[in-house]
C-alpha cells in the first residue's frame, strides 16, 4: 500500500469495534426506513419478493419448498394486496417450487417465522448492518484506511441507492453482496488454512442465492486457486478444487431433481416455450445491450448515481488502482468488472420491476472498497465523495419517506419523486428507456467526461517506482 496508508497497527481495538458498530448501526437504520414503503400501489412487495416469502413460509411451516398450499390459501394477502403471479407450473405429482434458488428464503426463515413479511424485512437490514461494518472492516485491516475515513465514506454509500433500499427489498442481492464482501476480506490479507474454507463456502453460497451470481464466484475461486498454486501449496488449491466440484455436481443433481432442470427456471411458468436460457432473452440485441456499460451508472431513472451521486467517482476509483496496482486491486477491479459485464450484457435488463441498481448490487462491496482506498490516499477524493454522497442519503431518506405516505412507490413511480435535489440532476442525464436525440447528446458528453475524469486520475496515480509489482493477493499461514 501507500506509504502515506496507515498500518492496523495505528488502529486500537477500542477504535475499530467503533467504527465497525457506527458503520453497521447507521446501514441498518437507512435499511429500516424502507420497510413501511410500498411496493407498488397494491402491494407492500412485488414480482419476485412474495415468491421468496412464500417459499420463507413454506420452509417454516412444512419444511419443505412446495407453495402449492400457500397459493392455494393465498397467504400473500398480507403483504400482496393485488392477485399475485404464480410464476410456477405444476410439476410431476402436483407440486408448485417458485423458480428462485432457495437460499433467501431459508435465510428468512426465523425472521418470517417470528414476525411474517415485517420479519423478513428486519433480517435483511440487519445484514445490511453486518456488509457496512464488515467493508469498515476490510477499509482499516486490509487496506489501511483511517477508521473515520472508512465509516464515513462507506456510510454515505450503505446509506444510499442502491445497498440501502436492498436492505429491506426482499430480494437476494444483499445476502450475495455479503457473501462477497466476505470473500474479499479474506483475499484481501493474510489468510490462515481455513482462509480458503471461508471463501468457498462463499463462493459456493452464492449459486444458491441466485444462479446469476456464478461468474463472480467463479472469479472469486480462480482468484483464491492462483493465490495458493503461487505459493506452492498445491495439496490445499487441490482439495479446494476437488470440493468445489463436487458442489457443482450436487446443485446440478438437486436443481434437476426438485426444479426438474439445471436451474430453477425450470419450474417457472414463463420459460416453458423458449427454454430457461431465455430468461436472458429470447433474442437478445448484444450491440444495444453495450450502452448498459454506461447507463448502469448515469440512466436518470436507473442508473445508481442519479440517486447516488458518489458513484461517479467510481471511475476514478478503477482507474487509480489500475495504475497504482495496490494489493488485491487485480481481484476488487476483476469482480467489479464481472458483475459489471453480467448486468450488461446477460441480465435481461437493467430497467425491470425493481429499485434502480439490482443487478450490480452484488458486486458492490468491491466498489466501496476502491472508493475508500482512493479517497484515503487523497484528501480531496475523500471530500468529494462525502459531499456527493451526502445528497445521496438525503435522496434515498426522501424517497423512503414519500413510498412510505403513498406519494410514490419504490417500483412503481420512484422516479416521479418531489425531491428537488434529484430532479435537477435527472435533468442532466441520458434517458436510455425512451431514447431521443437529446439522449445520445448527452450520452455522448457523459461519456467524454468520464473517460477524461480517468485519464487524469491516471496520470495522477502513477506507481511509485518503475515496474513495480503486485503483491500476492493470499499469503498462505
Amino acid at each position: 500500500m501507500p506509504a502515506e496508508a496507515p498500518g492496523r497497527a495505528d488502529v486500537t481495538r477500542t477504535a475499530l469495534v467503533t467504527a465497525l458498530a457506527v458503520a453497521g448501526v447507521i446501514a441498518t437504520m437507512a435499511a429500516l426506513a424502507g420497510l413501511p414503503a410500498r411496493a407498488t400501489q397494491g402491494a407492500r412487495t412485488t414480482a419476485d419478493e412474495p415468491q421468496y416469502l412464500l417459499t420463507a413460509l413454506s420452509l417454516a411451516e412444512d419444511g419443505d419448498l412446495d407453495i402449492s398450499d400457500e397459493l392455494a390459501s393465498q397467504r400473500w394477502r398480507t403483504f400482496h394486496e393485488a392477485t399475485l403471479p404464480q410464476q410456477t407450473r405444476a410439476l410431476p405429482g402436483g407440486a408448485r417450487i417458485s423458480p428462485h434458488d432457495p437460499l433467501l428464503a431459508a435465510l428468512l426463515v426465523p425472521g418470517v417465522a417470528l414476525a411474517g413479511w415485517v420479519g423478513a424485512k428486519v433480517t435483511l437490514a440487519v445484514l445490511a448492518g453486518v456488509l457496512a461494518a464488515l467493508l469498515v472492516w476490510t477499509a482499516i485491516m486490509r487496506l489501511g484506511a483511517r477508521p473515520v475515513v472508512a465509516v464515513s465514506l462507506t456510510s454515505v454509500f450503505t446509506a444510499a441507492v442502491p445497498l440501502a433500499p436492498y436492505g429491506t427489498q426482499i430480494y437476494p442481492e444483499l445476502p450475495a453482496a455479503l457473501a462477497v464482501a466476505v470473500a474479499l476480506a479474506v483475499l484481501l490479507g493474510p489468510a490462515r488454512p481455513m482462509g480458503a474454507v471461508v471463501i468457498g463456502t462463499a463462493c459456493c453460497a452464492l449459486p444458491w442465492l441466485g444462479v446469476k451470481y456464478t461468474p463472480i464466484a467463479m472469479v472469486l475461486m480462480g482468484a483464491t486457486l492462483l493465490a495458493l498454486w503461487r505459493a506452492g501449496h498445491r495439496m490445499p488449491a487441490t482439495g479446494l478444487t476437488l470440493g468445489i466440484a463436487a458442489a457443482g455436481v450436487a446443485y446440478l443433481v438437486v436443481h434437476q431433481m426438485v426444479w426438474t432442470g439445471p436451474t430453477v427456471y425450470a419450474s417457472a411458468d414463463h420459460f416453458v416455450t423458449d427454454g430457461e436460457l431465455s430468461v436472458m432473452g429470447v433474442a437478445p440485441d448484444y450491440w444495444a445491450r453495450t450502452t448498459r456499460l454506461v447507463g448502469l451508472l448515469i440512466e436518470r431513472s436507473f442508473g445508481i448515481a442519479a440517486w447516488q451521486p458518489a458513484w461517479l467517482l467510481l471511475v476514478a476509483s478503477v482507474a487509480a488502482a489500475v495504475r497504482a496496482r495496490p494489493p488485491g486491486w487485480n481481484v476488487l477491479v476483476a469482480v467489479l468488472a464481472t458483475g459489471w459485464i453480467t448486468a450488461s450484457f446477460v441480465a435481461l435488463t437493467m430497467a425491470g420491476w425493481w429499485v434502480p441498481g439490482r443487478q450490480i448490487v452484488v458486486v458492490l462491496p468491491a466498489a466501496v472498497l476502491l472508493c475508500v482506498w482512493w479517497a484515503g490516499r487523497h484528501t480531496w477524493a475523500a471530500r468529494a465523495i462525502l459531499a456527493f454522497g451526502l445528497v445521496g442519503v438525503v435522496s434515498w431518506l426522501l424517497l423512503a419517506w414519500e413510498a412510505s405516505t403513498g406519494r410514490v412507490t419504490l417500483v412503481d413511480d420512484f422516479y416521479a419523486t418531489a425531491n428537488p435535489l434529484y430532479r435537477a440532476w435527472r435533468a442532466v442525464l441520458p434517458d436510455y428507456l425512451v431514447p431521443s436525440a437529446a439522449t445520445w447528446w448527452r450520452h455522448g458528453a457523459w461519456l467524454a467526461a468520464l473517460v477524461a475524469l480517468a485519464a487524469r486520475v491516471w496520470r495522477a496515480s502513477a506507481t511509485s517506482a518503475r515496474g513495480a509489482r503486485t503483491a500476492p493477493i493470499m499469503r498462505w499461514r
